[in-house]
């Protein structure tokens, strides 16, 4: 009778989730009516508390207080004023306009949502079947010499950010390069910049290589496809300034060590697994026409079924060794789910929330004009770029989708180059560079990054140019 009761219960829900969600969403947020809020209090309390959030996620690594705590609080109070201004109107048809548009940017962040926690929980689960410890043993026990471990990892950042994502490919990279470089700080802080620059060019010619690609490819605004158009323009961005440091990096070689790695079981079936689920969410955008992110649940719950089939094995073993240490547990999957950057997660809720809220203002309406309407889409979208490097790039790509200017295909690949590349200017214009910044404390710094920074814009101009040339039929 308990179970009877918890089916019922928990179809009741399910059925009750379905109808609050079930209206055409996309289609209502274009219908309702919005007032030009950018002259009224609420548009510029809503700027100010955006600021304010804003600027504590920057400060975040002096303040010790995570991203998605101010931005969330943020998001529910713009979201608050602007109800009720609008409760407040005495035209009716009003009234459900805030309901209606926070729905709308509500179902663009679940389709994210569940798309990165199916990616976080794989990469998560390879990390611990030994994938990403095997690479790195390996690339230190070869006794390579720091030049060529600087390109080696710039390389390696480029070709694996694209699938495993920029900010897991520069955290590895940045491990090797420590390892390797020991006390040659010099060494370590230019192979770091080598490596989050590559990170950062690699994620940009990939849907999953870094979320404002993802974001652009969920949108359906440029097919899977028509990415790779970005692959030489990426690369000329890594290679321009990677050339440069690289003359600055001395042709010893370091004591290798003999550090062992043993995969466990299955790793290298996670791997095909993610490889398998990365084409389904391809094929579920490109012949389905269904959002990619069922296509990433599904291999989701093949790995769920996986992870239970090594359960039950690691149990079984565990049962017949005696040496088994107390803290050594079968694997379980739901562990990985909980491994996924929740913070992370919750921060991308709080940015768009907040940055839908701007919308519906009217501040990106305003934006749009003065940026697509008097400087033309090239400027705007060059400008994009060096703005997401004081700016994340994820705030300013979301604005940029939710403005939706009248673009060519080449415009919307520059922007989506731009957005990606851009962030390389400095060390807090990525959560690349971020992250290594944290890992590499006062060896990679904001200062030591900025010292470069000339070698990297050259890298970013000439990225622009071969696209502009390379891709002139998309224009």
């Amino acid at each position: 009778m308990n179970a009877l009761v918890k089916s019922r219960m928990m179809l009741s829900t399910l059925l009750g989730l379905v109808l609050t969600f079930m209206p055409q969403l996309a289609a209502a947020a274009d219908n309702v009516k919005l007032l030009d809020l950018t002259g009224h209090w609420v548009g510029y309390a809503a700027i100010a508390l955006f600021i304010l959030a804003y600027t504590l996620v920057v400060v975040e690594e002096e303040i010790h207080m995570r991203k998605s705590k101010p931005v969330m609080i943020a998001a529910g109070i713009i979201w608050a004023m602007i109800a009720f201004v609008y409760a407040q109107q005495p035209d009716s048809a009003y009234h459900h306009t805030a309901e209606v548009m926070i729905r709308h940017n509500l179902l663009e962040y679940a389709e994210l949502f569940l798309f990165l926690l199916a990616a976080m929980t794989y990469i998560a689960t390879m990390g611990e079947r030994g994938i990403f410890d095997a690479l790195r043993a390996w690339l230190i026990n070869k006794g390579f010499s720091l030049r060529t471990i600087f390109w080696l990892t710039g390389l390696l950042a480029f070709f694996i950010s694209p699938v495993a994502d920029n900010l897991t490919t520069a955290l590895l990279m940045a491990t090797v390069v420590m390892a390797v470089g020991g006390n040659n700080f010099s060494f370590v802080a230019v192979a770091c910049i080598n490596i989050v620059v590559a990170a950062n060019a690699g994620g940009a010619f990939s849907p999953f290589g870094d979320i404002t690609t993802l974001m652009v490819w969920q949108k359906g605004v440029v097919d899977f496809h028509e990415f790779f158009a970005l692959f030489l323009p990426s690369l000329v961005n890594w290679f321009v300034p990677a050339f440069i440091m690289s003359l600055t990096v001395k042709n010893e070689t370091p004591e290798a060590t003999n550090d062992q790695v043993v995969l466990k079981q299955g790793a290298f079936v996670v791997v095909a697994l993610f490889l398998i689920t990365i084409g389904m969410a391809v094929c579920a955008h490109n012949f389905l026409h269904l959002p990619p992110v069922v296509g990433m649940m599904t291999g989701l719950g093949f790995l769920k079924i996986y992870g239970y089939i090594l359960k039950l094995r690691e149990a079984r073993l565990m049962m017949n060794l005696e040496d088994v240490g107390e803290d050594k547990k079968p694997f379980n999957i739901f562990r990985q789910i909980e491994r996924a950057e929740w913070d992370t997660l919750m921060f991308f809720y709080g940015i768009i929330l907040c940055v839908g809220g701007l919308g519906t203002i009217g501040y990106l309406s305003l934006g749009s004009e003065l940026m697509y309407g008097d400087l033309g889409p090239t400027t705007a979208n060059i400008l994009v770029g060096l703005i997401s490097a004081v700016v994340d790039n994820i705030p300013v790509m979301f604005a940029v989708l939710s403005m939706m200017p009248e673009m060519s295909h080449g415009q919307w690949l520059l922007v989506t180059l731009t957005a990606g590349v851009g962030g390389s200017l400095l060390s807090v214009g990525s959560a690349a560079g971020v992250a290594v910044m944290g890992q590499a404390r006062g060896i990679y710094t904001f200062f030591t990054h900025l010292k470069w920074v000339w070698a990297i814009a050259l890298g970013y101009a000439a990225s622009i140019w071969l696209h502009l040339w390379l891709n002139a039929s998309l224009f």
